[in-house]
């Protein structure tokens, strides 16, 4: 129980710094634009590439579909992908950073995985709120754990493709709904307002040596991943928060 007190103090105390740093360099309120603060503290921060994303032109309601700014109309992931500019644009230049959130205060955030960035495994939200309480219940730690009504996005630290083969060969069956998000990759971070709904934390990143979030290894979640999505259609679950 101390261990966990005083992990929290310590990660209050990270992220009133990280804002008061923010504010400095800004001279505005974060609140004005979430989106902004989160991408200027994954790129100085956390040196974390970021790419302005998409957004929505329309959000739909009342039945409607949500509608991709990228105006594509099979879009599958809209308001939640590079558009303009692509992903190899992504970036952790504080300079580049801060010109298109200045330009685009409310653009989605899209996270560039693999290299010096996370990777991460997605799985439909069902099976991802089960997977963290099976995680919990064994006393396995999990690091930053991005939400959406529909699917959790699991940050890890970086892999190689090798070494990713290897695992899901050792598995039975990987199912599709389990997606894996490497080099070459992206994830939306939170505040996106995508086709789901808004991204948020449902783990919020912890501080590691470096200062920057821990990361767990892919390999020491993958198995109840795997067996949660098994367990789990993805056929579009939505959790309430």
């Amino acid at each position: 129980m101390r261990e966990i007190l005083g992990r929290r103090r310590s990660l209050r105390a990270w992220g009133q710094l990280q804002g008061r740093r923010f504010r400095a360099r800004s001279g505005r309120s974060t609140h004005r634009s979430p989106t902004r603060s989160t991408a200027l503290t994954a790129a100085t921060e956390w040196q974390w590439p970021v790419v302005p994303g998409a957004a929505l032109a329309s959000s739909g309601g009342r039945g409607e579909a949500a509608v991709c700014a990228c105006r594509d109309p099979e879009c599958v992931v809209p308001g939640a992908h590079p558009f303009d500019p692509v992903l190899l644009a992504a970036t952790a230049d504080e300079a580049m950073v801060g010109w298109w959130w200045t330009n685009r205060p409310d653009a989605p955030v899209i996270l560039a995985t693999g290299g010096p960035a996370p990777c991460a495994l997605s799985l439909p939200a069902v099976a991802g709120a089960r997977a963290l309480a099976t995680f919990d219940a064994a006393g396995v730690r999990v690091g930053p754990v991005i939400a959406t009504p529909t699917r959790f996005s699991v940050l890890v630290e970086p892999y190689a493709l090798e070494e990713l083969g290897e695992l899901l060969y050792a598995q039975d069956r990987v199912p599709s709904s389990l997606r894996f998000h490497g080099g070459g990759g992206y994830v939306a971070l939170p505040g996106a307002l995508t086709g789901a709904g808004r991204a948020r934390w449902e783990r919020e990143p912890e501080p590691g040596a470096d200062g920057r979030p821990w990361l767990p290894r892919m390999e020491t979640l993958l198995d109840v991943l795997v067996e949660e999505s098994a367990a789990t259609p993805d056929t579009g679950s939505r959790l309430a928060y």
